[in-house]
Parts: C-alpha cells; structure tokens; sequence
C-alpha cells in the first residue's frame, strides 16, 4: 500500500475529518496512474458533497495535491428481518408504514422515494410498490396509468415514473375498487412484489396499508425488509395507533429505522411565522417509546399536497421548495443509518452442488 494512503488513512480517523453524518471514517482509495482519490459512501448524499470535500482538502492538499476526487455511492445490501430470503436483484427493501389513515403516508412513501433517487448522484436506483390494496394512491401521485405491460417471462414490467420503477394494484385494476377478503388481498401483494420484473434496485420502497393486519403480517413473515420506516403526525391519537404499528414491527423482528413525523407544523407563506396547528409531541412520545430515532419533521404545506394531487411531486415540481429540502434530509437520514446496519454477504457465495 502506498506510504502517504496509509497516512491519509490513519488521519481520516481522527474526529475533525470523520464523515459528520455517520461519524465513521471516509473510505478513500487512490489510483497514483490516473491521479484520481476515489471516495466511496454507502449511503445516498448528493447534496453533502460540497461538505465533505470542504472538511478532507486539507489532508487531500497534504497527501495527494492535484489529485481529482471521484465520489462513488455504492449502495449495499443488508440483513433482513428474520433471515428471509433476499430477493434477486433488490439489495433493500423499506417498508413505509403508519398505524392509521389520514397522515400522509403515501405523499411520504413518494416523496422519500424520490428524494433517495435525488440523492443517489445519478447511482441509485429506487423502485415503489403501492401494497395499499384497497386505497391504491400511488398512481394519482406519480400520475401513471395503464396497465404494466409483461415480459417473455410473464412478470409485470414497473412502470416508470420521475425515475422511479413502480407497480400498484391500481394500475393492474385501473383503479376499480379491491372488494376483496384478506387472502386475496395478501395473494394480490405478493404477486406486485414477486412477480414483477424490478431489475436491479438499490432501494424498493413499499407503500403499506394503514394498520396491523393481514398484509403487515405477510410483510413480516414472507419479505426480507431490512427496515420500516413510520409516519405520523403530532396529534397524540395518531402516535397512539404509529405505537402499535410500531409494537407489531418488534414482535415480528422488522427493524424499525426512524420516525417521520408529517404535518408538524405550519410556516406561514407571507411571514415566515411557525404555527404548530395540531397539538401533541407524536413523534417524540413515539421515538422515546421505541428508543428509535426521528428521521425528520415534514411541515404542513398546500403545496405538497397540490403538487402531489397534480401527479408532479414536490420534490420533482420544487426541488428548491423548503419542504423538498426536508425530504432530501429524511432520505439521507434513512440511508445513512440502514448503512450502518449488519451487511448481508450470504448472496456473494453460490453453494456448489457435490
């Protein structure tokens, strides 16, 4: 290993030049025949880049002056919930859930998708799957429609949305109501899940049905998730329901990885002033429950909701928008710390018959 690596190395470790948002050493390698330093993160970080070249030039101008920096998001695959088996060709599934309706789960579950996406510099790949049966309403969000089309192999190819592969029951139905007994619900996710061509996928974010019941049960039994993530909003009903939602996560071993909390607030568009308009510390009550963390606090704006009623999220419609800056926020925090998770490797080695 070359002399002045191993002295950039030792360096990296020291605290003043730790990543900031993992508080974990840069992972830095150099190429001398090219004057390239490649610095790989495994979490999506687009917009702290500019940051982080800031805190590492000094030592980059002590060891490798000249040398250009190549910034490489390499995402990797986890351990799941109860040693389920991985999918072929998704490295991380995170379930979004919230444990009652009304709290902007789907416009949450769109927008954190589209946000990792943002953040993945261009590396990332990220899909989404409506499991809300019965109230499918990613395809109002995304403004799809049709149904997906089929592969020589008879598996649904996702549709493509803002850069996202998505699939929902209200594609496949068009949008007609699910009057449809549990197993056929569970039957319906499945195959979404099973029997459509994803492709290589980074992240594959499902959108889940409000409550504990038959789906979330299937979720936790049958699909490697490596984390969930809950919505609520500050109101104490609804953090009460989040709570059992996230007691059901614990009994069946799916890790829980952060807190969102919606509608924390309200900024006034004329004068900036902040208005907690539902009472209650939801997220707060929740995250201290569960000793897990918040990943962030979405405010309560009209233009979240018109854009995504127009089929244009916000974080594709207002990418300057201070609520698109949340979201990016909440998808860095969700990323970096399913980073830090225990890594799965069980797919790197194929069990070669005797």
């Amino acid at each position: 290993m070359n002399e002045n690596l191993i002295f950039l190395q030792n360096e990296l470790k020291q605290e003043n030049y730790l990543d900031p948002t993992t508080k974990k050493p840069f992972n830095v390698s150099v190429d001398n025949l090219s004057g390239i330093l490649k610095i790989e993160l495994h979490y999506c970080s687009a917009s702290k880049l500019s940051a982080y070249k800031q805190i590492l030039q000094p030592l980059l101008d002590k060891y490798y002056q000249g040398y250009s920096i190549d910034w490489c998001i390499n995402i990797k695959a986890h351990s799941v919930s109860n040693n389920i088996p991985r999918l072929e060709n998704i490295k991380n599934i995170i379930a979004v859930v919230s444990g009652k309706g009304g709290v902007g789960k789907s416009t949450t579950a769109v927008n954190l998708a589209i946000a990792l996406l943002q953040e993945g510099n261009g590396q990332v790949k990220v899909g989404i799957l409506d499991a809300d049966i019965y109230g499918p309403s990613i395809p109002t969000l995304l403004g799809i429609s049709g149904k997906p089309k089929i592969d020589e192999n008879k598996n649904m190819l996702p549709v493509f949305a803002h850069g996202l592969r998505c699939n929902s029951i209200g594609l496949v139905v068009d949008n007609a109501p699910a009057i449809w007994r549990g197993p056929m619900a569970t039957s319906a996710f499945n195959q979404l899940l099973n029997q459509t061509n994803w492709g290589d996928l980074d992240y594959l974010i499902i959108d889940m049905p409000p409550g504990t019941g038959d789906i979330q049960l299937t979720l936790a039994q049958k699909v490697p998730v490596t984390a969930a993530v809950i919505v609520t909003t500050p109101q104490t009903v609804a953090a009460l329901d989040a709570q059992k939602g996230l007691e059901m996560l614990n009994k069946v071993n799916v890790h829980t990885a952060g807190i969102i909390e919606n509608m924390s607030q309200h900024i006034c568009s004329s004068c900036g002033h902040i208005e907690h308009i539902f009472a209650g510390n939801g997220a707060k009550h929740l995250a201290d429950f569960g000793n897990v963390d918040i990943l962030g606090h979405l405010p309560l704006d009209a233009d979240i909701s018109k854009f995504s009623d127009e089929g244009v999220p916000i974080t594709v419609s207002q990418y300057a928008h201070k609520a698109s800056e949340i979201y990016r926020n909440i998808a860095i925090n969700l990323s970096s710390r399913i980073s830090l998770l225990k890594k799965d490797t069980k797919h790197l080695f194929k069990v070669v018959a005797e």
